[in-house]
């Protein structure tokens, strides 16, 4: 018993990754039409995804680390957004502007303010436009000193909401992006932070795309560049070191895509290949269901039950955005633990399917049990038992 035992234990581990393949190609896909996956920016890195489904359109360096700089207003935001919603904070809760935050990120810092007069109060709903709309450093630190009594703690907040959110390789020094040795993230983080605000908060949301926010008797016009094509949020930043960088969102006929670019050589540049790779996004594409809800995808073997497979199948449709002339095979790959141990319950996620154009992944779909299946009875347990040996010694 104990020698069967070390043997499931390795088997386990030695098997953990196997894949259980079902290709599946369209029909009348053109082999030698160049990919429009193979499209070329100026970025040095950039993450396009589709809303919906969660499919990667382009991608490159996008989990490279970079300082981010403005961006790093979003998980400020994030945080307010939170509070807000939670009732912690009101739109009409007022805080004061101390001079740290007039000196470090109002009119005298000469960087991005909404001029919020030192010894002021200022209400967090017009902090947020300031902040949304202008990247405004005051209004960034007037809400962290107002929330958390002080910059520093308040960036613990920050980082403690990049762990909840599965922000893996980020890390904030700050509440305004100014430069700091610890602010660092990826374009998928950022990107994820995106989706997070706008599926999470849809009307605080809404912020991102006023067009312009007067305070203090001056008016500016937001600095998202891309609010004339369709986009509505997010931001921008600029590190000396790392260029010009955008995370945006856009939504056109009913399709939202998430895009994020670093690298580029000027705001200009920022700005017409962002135009460039969104309109490439929503025109180069289109949605394919590939499986019903409910329709099975694959088994799973199941070792000493009542029966030796289960069916696995998607809670929703499965669904992925794919090139309109898509020269590439589509493949589907099911990964699951070997072998599954009864007892099973059915809805069980125990599985999951990822989706590749050629070598590209376009999307994970977790999968669960269409069934439960019960522990056998002795003799199936063990000639389940007998092939699982033999299998393993072979």
């Amino acid at each position: 018993m104990q020698n069967r035992l070390v043997s499931r234990i390795v088997l386990v581990f030695l098997l953990i990754g196997l894949l259980v393949s079902r290709p599946f190609a369209t029909e009348g896909m053109a082999q030698t039409t160049p990919s429009p996956a193979l499209f070329e920016t100026k970025a040095a890195q950039v993450y396009l995804i589709e809303a919906s489904t969660g499919t990667v359109l382009l991608a490159k360096g996008e989990r490279q680390p970079f300082a981010p700089a403005s961006l790093a207003k979003l998980m400020t935001l994030d945080v307010v957004f939170d509070a807000l919603t939670r009732g912690e904070i009101r739109l009409d809760t007022i805080y004061p502007v101390s001079e740290y935050a007039w000196r470090t990120g109002g009119a005298p810092s000469r960087t991005s303010t909404m001029f919020a007069a030192v010894k002021s109060q200022v209400p967090v709903g017009d902090l947020v436009k300031g902040v949304a709309v202008q990247t405004a450093n005051d209004g960034c630190l007037i809400l962290a000193e107002g929330m958390a009594g002080s910059e520093a703690k308040f960036v613990e907040r920050m980082n403690a909401r990049a762990k909840a959110l599965g922000l893996k390789d980020t890390v904030f020094g700050n509440a305004t992006g100014l430069p700091h040795p610890d602010n660092v993230s990826t374009l998928v983080d950022l990107v994820t932070l995106a989706q997070h605000l706008q599926a999470t908060y849809p009307e605080l949301y809404l912020t991102f795309k006023l067009p312009e926010f007067e305070w203090n008797k001056i008016l500016q016009r937001n600095r998202n560049p891309l609010l004339g094509i369709g986009a509505d949020g997010l931001g921008t930043g600029y590190a000396e070191g790392s260029g010009f960088a955008i995370v945006a969102s856009a939504e056109r006929d009913g399709r939202r895509l998430f895009l994020g670019m670093n690298g580029l050589a000027t705001d200009k540049e920022r700005t017409d290949e962002a135009r460039r790779v969104l309109d490439w996004g929503f025109g180069a594409f289109e949605m394919r269901e590939l499986f019903k809800a409910g329709e099975v995808i694959s088994e799973a073997s199941v070792y000493g039950g009542a029966r030796s497979t289960v069916p696995l199948v998607a809670a929703q449709p499965v669904l992925v955005y794919v090139p309109v002339n898509n020269p590439d095979r589509l493949q589907a790959k099911v990964v699951y633990r070997w072998p599954l141990d009864p007892p099973v319950a059915e809805g069980a996620q125990i599985a999951s399917l990822s989706v590749f154009s050629g070598e590209r992944l376009l999307r994970n779909v977790p999968l669960q049990s269409a069934s439960s299946v019960e522990v056998g009875t002795l003799r199936q347990r063990a000639t389940d038992a007998f092939i699982e040996m033999l299998f393993f010694w072979l």
